[in-house]
């Protein structure tokens, strides 16, 4: 792809896992593409907080999954993963936690894990194949005809093949129900419906057709990119600066100027610049709502009152002056009713009575990011989006989780702390404009997948697209990779250059 006769200006607003992947393809095919990041660094929330006493904290995302996504963002420029960062398979791939003396660890092996799931319960490793097999199906169908689709009309779904296929994808399905065809015991149910938090529902509310993350997390793997998912974003600004993009961080959008149903200009802190055409990869709540003015805004504030979010979280990082023997790379704390948490955050938004809570312990497989001898973690309790965030409520959560933490690890924790930090609801609001403080974006509920999602291209200014959770495909990381990528399509379609 090049671009002919002229050189087309193009603006990406925001610089998380969208926005780099945007500003690389724009500027592979030609463009001259300016970034606009409103923080310090770039990765939106993948940036890592590293501390002046030996810590590197990967603020956000933390599970490496669908390596092929990556793979295939890195081959269309000519690189692979590993010429950027060493990946490493974790084994276990993590562990959930169900009592102090009831855990599963699980195993990256495919054979072992069909072990495990036979030693629970008698016949469920031939209906771990069954389900695994129909998961295969749904992920790649979803990672070849669905997720590229920008879900502008339903002529994009008008395929005979997927058409065909459209029973299997069980988009009318709840997970749940999905997941209690083939098992009984209340722990593997857990194991298979957790994946469902990544997705922003709860499992009842969430279409089979997710079932694909089991797939791709049991049978492609749960990795680690040595140093952490910063040196990922690092990576993506590598590939788009090669390409030409230039960035241009503490330095947020406030407004655009448009004329004749097309943007014209861009104010920035700092800048006044004319664009061909524009990638909002920042919140779409607050670009929707605060950079434009009602009449060329896609939604109203009704519509975005009445979307299903998902959650937002309470975080906790902490340095830890020892190590801790009982913790592995990834540990799920289901010690508590996973319903109870659930309806807490979707049905009756509040501070859960009994939250459920997730701690990654990178220093397990990485000794680049603690001093030696010391452990780093990252403690995360999902919450509803919304609710009011105060350091009174923040401490008293931190009590009730390092009490169920300390207790399974059989030691002390506190008593070892030269690091602590919170993040929350006001801090995700701060940070990067998040509608409701969410940490993850919409929930992938039926009414909000494909062309129900709030929609990529602005209908009434044709030079402005989005990207990003809030939008096509969905949230989580390699989501957000694609969604730059078919966010820039749309805009080089705009503009002639493909």
């Amino acid at each position: 792809m090049s671009v002919s006769n002229r050189i087309i200006d193009t603006a990406v607003v925001g610089a998380g896992f969208a926005g780099l992947s945007a500003a690389a393809y724009l500027a592979r095919a030609g463009c001259n593409v300016d970034v606009f990041e409103k923080n310090a660094d770039v990765g939106g929330r993948a940036r890592q907080l590293v501390t002046k006493c030996g810590y590197t904290f990967d603020m956000g995302p933390s599970w490496y999954w669908m390596p092929d996504v990556f793979e295939k963002f890195f081959n269309d420029f000519g690189y692979k993963p590993s010429d950027f960062y060493e990946l490493k398979l974790l084994d276990p791939e993590y562990v959930i936690i169900f009592g102090k003396d009831d855990v599963l660890e699980i195993p990256a092996s495919t054979r072992e894990l069909l072990k495990l799931f036979e030693s629970i319960e008698k016949g469920s490793a031939e209906a771990l194949t069954l389900f695994l097999k129909e998961a295969e199906y749904k992920y790649r169908t979803g990672m070849n005809s669905l997720v590229y689709k920008p879900g502008l009309s339903l002529r994009e779904f008008a395929d005979a093949s997927l058409i065909k296929g459209l029973f299997r994808l069980q988009v009318f399905t709840s997970l749940s129900a999905h997941v209690r065809k083939f098992f009984k015991d209340r722990r593997l149910r857990a194991l298979m419906e957790f994946p469902a938090l990544f997705l922003g529902a709860m499992p009842q509310d969430t279409p089979a057709l997710y079932s694909l993350m089991n797939y791709a997390g049991l049978e492609l793997g749960t990795w680690y990119p040595v140093g952490g998912f910063g040196k990922v974003v690092d990576a993506l600004k590598q590939v788009a600066e090669q390409q030409g993009a230039k960035f241009y961080t503490e330095e947020a959008v406030n407004a655009f100027r448009i004329k004749d149903g097309k943007v014209r200009n861009l104010y920035s802190e700092y800048h006044s610049k004319s664009f061909d055409g524009v990638i909002a990869a920042a919140d779409y709540h607050h670009v929707d709502q605060h950079l434009l003015t009602p009449e060329y805004r896609n939604y109203s504030e009704r519509y975005w009152a009445r979307r299903v979010m998902a959650p937002s979280a309470l975080i906790f990082y902490l340095g830890v002056t020892k190590k801790i023997q009982k913790l592995k790379h990834h540990n799920l704390f289901f010690d508590e009713e996973l319903q109870q948490h659930a309806r807490e955050i979707y049905k009756v938004p509040q501070w859960p009575s009994k939250p459920l809570f997730y701690v990654c312990c990178t220093s397990k497989t990485d000794d680049s990011v603690a001093p030696p001898g010391h452990e780093n973690l990252f403690i995360l309790m999902p919450l509803a989006v919304g609710v009011h965030d105060d350091e009174e409520t923040r401490e008293r959560y931190f009590k009730v989780i390092m009490d169920r933490l300390e207790d399974y690890c059989g030691e002390t924790i506190r008593d070892h702390l030269d690091y602590e930090k919170s993040y929350c609801v006001s801090d995700f609001k701060n940070d990067y404009n998040s509608f409701g403080g969410n940490a993850y974006g919409l929930a992938n509920t039926l009414r909000q997948t494909a062309i129900f999602k709030p929609s990529i291209a602005n209908r009434k200014v044709k030079n402005l697209f989005y990207a990003g959770h809030l939008t096509v495909p969905g949230p989580g990381v390699p989501p957000a990779i694609i969604s730059g990528r078919v966010a820039a399509d749309q805009l080089l379609q705009h503009l002639g250059v493909i």
